[in-house]
């Protein structure tokens, strides 16, 4: 059986027969039950309460006894996933509120914003921009579990270093390039070259005006806290082990200068610390997020 017929989903290897869709990005699915165990260990408030996405992955049993689920280990890495996630969809909200009726969500994963949110969902067309495979995957899940995939949610296939590619599909499924959007791309970056990162913000900054770009980024490991560059080396070590290393880093002037120089002209960094006072202050389990990711938030 050759490799591309095999599977993987949360930490298991599974044959997948001819035709079938494959299984989402080991990263995605993390991403998914990180966001669960915040509602399942921690106490509240939930910064983001989101179970869905662990009915979606649907991992097997014992998940939450995985060494990268461990509730302490991985805290600041649970923290940071909805602490980024909790901040676009108040973007959302307030720009919702102004009358902007767009949102695409690139590298989308199992993101379930639609599923969550209907009040919102109803009031907005959501694209979601993803690899052909995982999100035909992620298509067939959403029928199976009653979600389906309404007429206000676009399902976008690309290849995100193809230039142009992702702009001309996200068109043809209906996004309004002269309507003002939110865009996010959360969790990406760090995964692609500097050059295919520069091209997105190019593309980005040709949204209609009025529009707002959120993306996050991963600063040099030297630029971490001491206490956390240990953590964040392993991460890297597992990433690149699973066959999708971090390949790109950025420090704050470094990403404001290149979504200056891609067009952008009202450009502002978030970082952790922020994110940590606005949603993390005075808890009494000291959850916090880390400044291994933070973010950019450009506006056209």
């Amino acid at each position: 059986m050759s490799e591309r017929h095999e599977r993987s989903t949360a930490g298991r290897a599974v044959p997948e027969a001819d035709g079938a869709a494959a299984e989402p990005d080991s990263t995605a699915v993390r991403v998914a039950l990180w966001r669960a165990v915040h509602v399942l260990h921690d106490p509240p408030p939930h910064v983001l309460a989101d179970e869905i996405g662990l009915r979606l992955a649907d991992p097997e049993g014992g998940w939450r006894e995985r060494g990268d689920m461990h509730p302490e280990g991985t805290s600041r890495f649970r923290a940071g996933v909805v602490a980024r996630a909790r901040f676009v969809e108040d973007l959302v909200v307030e720009r919702l509120d102004e009358g902007v009726g767009q949102y695409v969500l690139l590298g989308a994963g199992l993101d379930t914003f639609a599923q969550r949110r209907p009040d919102l969902a109803d009031r907005l067309r959501i694209f979601e921009v993803d690899r052909p495979e995982p999100q035909e995957w992620k298509r067939r899940r959403l029928t199976e579990l009653g979600y389906g995939v309404g007429d206000g949610l676009r399902l976008v296939p690309v290849d995100f270093e193809t230039a142009g590619s992702w702009w001309d599909r996200l068109r043809r499924a209906g996004f309004d390039a002269g309507r003002p959007a939110v865009a996010a791309s959360a969790g990406v970056s760090m995964y692609l070259t500097k050059e295919a990162n520069a091209a997105t913000l190019r593309t980005l900054a040709s949204l209609a005006p009025g529009s707002t770009v959120v993306m996050t980024f991963m600063p040099p490991l030297d630029l971490m806290e001491p206490d956390e560059r240990a953590v964040r080396q392993a991460a890297e070590n597992g990433a690149r082990g699973s066959g999708t290393p971090f390949i790109s880093f950025y420090a704050p002037a470094e990403i404001l200068a290149l979504a200056r120089a891609a067009g952008f002209t009202d450009t502002r960094h978030v970082s952790a610390a922020a994110l940590n006072e606005r949603y993390f202050a005075d808890r009494p389990d000291g959850l916090r997020t880390s400044n291994g990711e933070e973010l950019l938030v450009a506006t056209v």
